[in-house]
């Protein structure tokens, strides 16, 4: 149990105080395990949005509602853990009867635009289509800037006032100071209400297959214990949600105040969401202090400046209008003297929220509004920003004081038992301090208590003294975790405490990041594991928590994630399977800094130290596997041995060694080892499958063993992988860089097979992925890569550079393996260029690399022929040299591909008779491969060589066929060619039948 569960002993109390020592004692005599709590589910949630959602006057409590809320108290239970979601508030869709929001004054433009933007939605209807005489609907983002107390709540009140009276549904959330840890609470305010007025079987329609994804973010259900979906499958599904809703709901209107204190998770998904709201019926309204908008997510600061409507500044309000305000405060006969009201505004600097704040102390000493009494404002200018708040809230008496204090740390937790278990106070007493709160217009609601405005909350707040401060999040934690709320929103509580080597608490937060990570927010994980670390914790959850820290999920700076793997791996108390994962997982934050040395010393280290054959060939299968991603390694052939060694002696008879076998097959595939053992290898590999989703091994060896069945002439079994992965990956919502890469290299089979468009389709797609991942990921070279070589196939030659200009593709090449080999491909763009020279420096530059990393597969790379090419001008020799020992290669792989790219280069360096044998021989193993694009290459090469040696049948039959072949797969310039070289001889070129 945290710090400060006792501080307070009321003789109403005494019973609970007491109970709450008892507890605290017998946790350290008995040294307590640590409870598991369930998941806050929708139901937990939904009873908040009675007090939250709804803006207005503030009006005094009713005597039902008291009544209501003291016999929640006395029964003990917590409101928000009772209400059930068939009895929850719908999302905004009309006004209350009778309800109108406050007028804000001196906001014309702001009201305009927002009527603007509302307009654009009024045609809106179930369907997403137009009403007659009106013009589509168009969605959009406004924004509304300004200071603390400038009036942004106040004219969200009339932006969602005018929504529900255009029958849009809304949703709104706030953002709050002390909430930010939380990881989506601001989405939760946004979408459990809606979510609430929904059936389970309409809930689960909704969503669709994002339920098990989705579901646990927004409380709907538990996560699964190995469900861990990355940030952006967790926002691809939220876009899923919400778009879903906005079309079938009709217009739909998202309103966020506060946005600078929403928490990253949701304001990150947002930001990235605001940008497809022009083609939906979805308005997205924001209103920040511009001052307090955080640097992390820059996704929010990118949203504001790529909208097309620049954020409307609330300005100062001016003299006259803080006399009508000041006269609007003190009553409807109150009037005003304009030098009275003058002075208020030098005072106030025409802040609205001060203005009011001012007026009430005018109002509450009596002080006539006339020239004379002017000059006493300046006495009254401490009522301004809170203060006078809180000088009212202390001469209201102990009791008030203390149930302020719990309001304001529980923030949108709060309820009026769990209030009143925090302030210690008994039933009676919290129910009576409520009802003065309201009185006062400092509170609203009873059942869920929330402060009139964000500065009261903050102002309250800070005036907690220090310590009471860390004692009420410590109760107020352990009354969360009590309730059956779970330690993640308990967690944001647990974070406010000071260390103090509590078991409980390291516990807990621990608990918290897991049921983070399972929900997709790993930076809300970290937070809770570092301060965890902080606590510090026993010696064997310890351990642990060091362990966690080096996850996967959690890799921000390698640097970090290295110093706490290497503590784990110190703690004596570490299990067995955990310490072989913290070494794996070292090693790959080392390799992923660039020190592939020390991974690999790493490794090494492990296995030699182990007595366990198991480990060690788990340690001597992840040094491969590291290697096999390795740009630049020192003694490529040296481990080549060693791999085959291994496999010799495995069989596959468990996941250790059908990994070793599948690194074994790629490694035969690039070295150019005949096809069939790199075959053997990957079906004995494969067994009964790989999983992409595996987090001890990852997706790495599932996806060399696809590319090896494609590189093998195997596309359909290559393509059938891929197909199986990208749906695991998004059933468990990993649409990250694995996803991307994914999406990529299914293009890359289509480009192998001579599904040209297709597989431009497919790269674009794994290329809009991998730059949501981050610029210059791995993910982003294998899409630019790969689509460059796709560009070219289809005579694109300017579409290809552009996009080699745009990605600045190019050198320093990373230090990863890239597929396709992004230097060879930037050798093939300049080739296609015609800039030969730079072509050769390139292509020669990756010859070397390879030769030495002892990888000889032309149909991995082909290097050789690309380089062949461009030195047969300038070299014919060494370009004939080089065409030669690439056929050779290609021959000892003995794919029908390989062999048939390989002579189709060979018959390109040559002239004469020579030319056109070797393009025979080449279309001969073509017509026999999966290589479509290269076969009506080759056939367009053979029709032109016949031609120049007046075969001109022949040449006629190789052209037309070459043509069909080109149009088929989508290769335009070599249709082009083959239609030039017809031409020349004096042939008309076929009507075609297909294109695609």
């Amino acid at each position: 149990m945290p710090r400060g569960c006792v501080f307070y002993r009321s003789s109403q109390g005494d019973r609970k105080a007491d109970h709450h020592i008892r507890y605290r004692a017998s946790r350290q005599l008995q040294k307590r395990a640590i409870r598991t709590s369930a998941r806050p589910t929708l139901r937990d949630a939904v009873g908040r949005t009675a007090g939250s959602q709804r803006a207005g006057p503030v009006r005094s409590v009713t005597e039902r509602e008291r009544r209501c809320a003291r016999r929640s108290i006395s029964s003990g239970g917590t409101v928000t853990g009772r209400v059930d979601t068939q009895s929850a508030e719908a999302p905004e869709t009309r006004p209350p009867d009778g309800w109108v929001p406050a007028e804000t004054l001196e906001r014309d433009a702001q009201r305009a635009a927002a009527r603007e933007a509302l307009d654009k939605l009024a045609g809106c209807t179930a369907a997403g289509g137009a009403e007659e005489g009106k013009r589509a609907p168009r969605g959009g983002v406004l924004s509304f800037a300004g200071p603390a107390g400038a009036g942004k709540t106040t004219l969200l009140a009339e932006v969602r006032h005018l929504a529900r009276e255009q029958e849009c549904t809304t949703l709104f959330a706030r953002g709050g100071e002390n909430e930010q840890s939380s990881a989506f609470y601001v989405l939760r305010q946004l979408l459990q209400p809606l979510l609430a007025s929904y059936t389970e079987s309409e809930r689960h329609n909704v969503l669709g297959d994002w339920y098990s994804i989705v579901g646990p973010v927004l409380g709907l259900c538990p996560a699964a214990d190995s469900a861990e979906p990355d940030p952006q499958g967790v926002r691809d599904g939220l876009d899923w949600l919400v778009t879903n809703v906005a079309v079938s709901r009709g217009s739909l209107v998202v309103v966020l105040d506060d946005a600078h204190w929403a928490d990253p998770e949701s304001l990150t998904w947002l930001s990235s969401f605001a940008g497809r709201v022009d083609d939906l019926p979805v308005l997205v309204v924001v209103a920040y202090r511009p001052d307090e908008v955080p640097d992390i997510p820059r996704a929010f600061g990118d949203m504001l400046s790529r909208n097309r409507m620049r954020p409307l500044d609330l300005a100062p309000l001016s003299p006259a209008a803080v006399t009508t305000l000041v006269a609007r405060e003190l009553g409807p006969d109150a009037e005003v003297d304009e030098e009275f009201g003058r002075e208020a505004w030098k005072i106030t600097g025409g802040n609205p929220f001060e203005t009011v704040e001012l007026a009430v102390a005018v109002r509450e000493e009596g002080l006539a509004p006339t020239r004379e009494n002017a000059p006493q404002l300046h006495d009254m200018s401490g009522a301004m920003s809170g203060a006078g708040v809180l000088d009212r809230l202390e001469r209201m008496g102990t009791s008030v004081v203390r149930m302020a204090w719990a309001v304001a740390v529980l923030g949108t937790e709060a309820s009026a038992s769990l209030a009143a278990s925090v302030a210690g106070l008994s039933p009676t007493e919290a129910g009576e301090a409520l009802d003065r709160l309201a009185a006062a217009e400092i509170v609203r609601g009873v059942e869920r208590p929330e402060f009139g405005h964000p500065l009261i909350a903050t102002a309250v707040y800070r005036d907690i003294p220090p310590a009471m401060r860390v004692a009420l999040h410590g109760k107020a934690a352990w009354e969360l975790i009590e309730a059956g709320r779970g330690a993640a929103v308990a967690s944001r509580h647990l974070l406010e405490t000071h260390p103090e080597e509590d078991e409980w608490v390291a516990g807990h937060l621990q608990e918290a990041a897991r049921e983070y990570l399972r929900t997709g927010a790993p930076d809300a994980a970290r937070r809770c594991l570092d301060r965890a670390l902080r606590e510090p914790p026993p010696a064997e959850m310890k351990a642990t928590v060091l362990y966690e820290l080096g996850s996967p999920a959690l890799l921000y700076d390698p640097s970090v994630t290295v110093n706490h793997l290497r503590a784990a791996l110190e703690e004596p108390l570490l299990g067995k399977d955990m310490r072989v994962d913290a070494v794996i997982r070292l090693a790959r934050s080392l390799a992923h800094a660039g020190q592939v040395r020390e991974a690999a010393e790493v490794l090494a280290a492990e296995a030699q130290a182990t007595t366990d054959p198991r480990i060690r060939l788990r340690m001597h299968t992840e040094h491969f596997l590291r290697a096999a991603f390795t740009a630049e390694e020192e003694d490529g052939p040296g481990r080549s041995r060693l791999l085959t060694q291994l496999a010799q002696r495995l069989t596959g008879r468990d996941l250790t060694e059908r990994y070793a076998l599948g690194l074994r097959a790629w490694d035969a595939m690039v070295r150019g080892e005949p096809a069939a053992i790199a075959l053997d290898h990957a079906e004995r590999a494969l067994g009964s499958g790989l999983s992409w989703t595996d987090q001890h091994w990852g997706s790495e060896v599932p996806m060399l063993l696809a590319l090896t069945f494609m590189y093998c002439d195997r596309p359909e079994r290559a393509e059938e992988l891929f197909a199986e992965g990208i749906a695991d990956s998004e059933r468990k919502g990993w649409r990250g860089g694995q996803l991307a890469i994914g999406y990529t290299l299914l293009g890359y089979v289509r480009y192998r097979t001579g599904r040209l468009s297709d597989a431009e389709d497919f790269a674009r797609a794994g290329l809009w992925a991998a730059d949501r991942v981050g610029s210059g990921t791995p993910a982003q070279w294998y899409a630019v890569s790969t689509l460059i070589e796709i560009l070219l196939a289809r005579g694109q030659v300017d579409a290809a550079q552009e996009l080699a200009v745009r990605y600045a593709f190019g050198k320093p090449f990373p230090p990863v393996v890239i597929i396709p080999d992004a230097q060879a491909v930037l050798g093939e763009l300049r080739l296609a260029q015609g800039a030969h020279g730079e072509a050769v420096e390139e292509l020669a530059a990756v010859g070397r690399r390879l030769d030495r990393r002892g990888v000889h597969n032309p149909a991995w790379c082909p290097w050789q022929p690309n380089l062949a090419l461009a030195t047969s001008d300038t070299s014919p020799q060494r370009a004939r040299h080089l065409a030669k020992e690439a056929v050779q290669r290609a021959e000892r792989f003995g794919t029908e591909s390989a062999i048939g790219q390989a002579l189709y280069a060979a018959g390109r360096v040559h002239d004469g008779p020579e030319s056109a044998d070797l393009l025979q021989k080449a279309v001969g193993h073509l017509e026999k491969s999966p290589s479509v694009y290269e076969l009506a290459c080759a056939l367009v090469d053979l029709g032109a060589a016949m031609r120049r040696t007046g075969r001109l049948v022949q040449a006629a039959e190789s052209l037309y066929r070459g043509v069909e072949v080109a149009s088929s797969c989508g290769a335009d310039a070599v249709v082009a060619k083959a239609r030039r070289e017809l031409a020349d001889a004096g042939l008309r070129p076929r009507r075609l039948g297909i294109h695609r």
